[in-house]
């Protein structure tokens, strides 16, 4: 990635009054392109646009009660590209949800807080920072 690419974030929540304030909160404190989805189809309609960073909701239930919920939309995502880092949200504060999720190749799993926005910019900056160093990696063990 390079610096002058702006980083595209898909945010999916079915709860419209957190997502609201969640792209709200990344629109004016990082700069990054937002897209947010209400449901995992949604976000799986535009996953070819193969975003930065997926934010995603545990339950997806709350806008069509019959609508894939996180765990089989993290998986559709992991199927299309298994390198698109998504980080779960749940308002569960339960650590089988949390081990699920990473079960399913979640990069994290953070509960839904006030604290939440300040926690997801920590992640993503450490997923990023993961990336640059395997890249390096890869470098280097194509060069030996």
């Amino acid at each position: 990635m390079t610096l002058d690419k702006k980083i595209l974030i898909f945010l999916v929540d079915d709860d419209p009054l957190f997502l609201k304030a969640l792209e709200i909160e990344f629109i004016q404190n990082t700069g990054s392109v937002v897209r947010t989805f209400a449901t995992g189809e949604h976000c799986l309609k535009n996953i070819s646009l193969n975003p930065d960073i997926v934010i995603l909701d545990y339950h997806l239930d709350g806008v069509e009660k019959n609508a894939i919920n996180g765990l089989e939309t993290l998986d559709r995502i992991k199927a299309f590209n298994p390198k698109i880092p998504v980080i779960m949200l749940s308002s569960q504060d339960k650590i089988e949800v949390a081990v699920n999720c990473m079960k399913h190749q979640a990069f994290d799993y953070f509960v839904k807080s006030e604290t939440a926005f300040i926690r997801l910019q920590k992640a993503i900056t450490t997923i990023f920072h993961y990336q640059k160093i395997e890249k390096a990696l890869s470098w280097y063990m194509e060069m030996m």
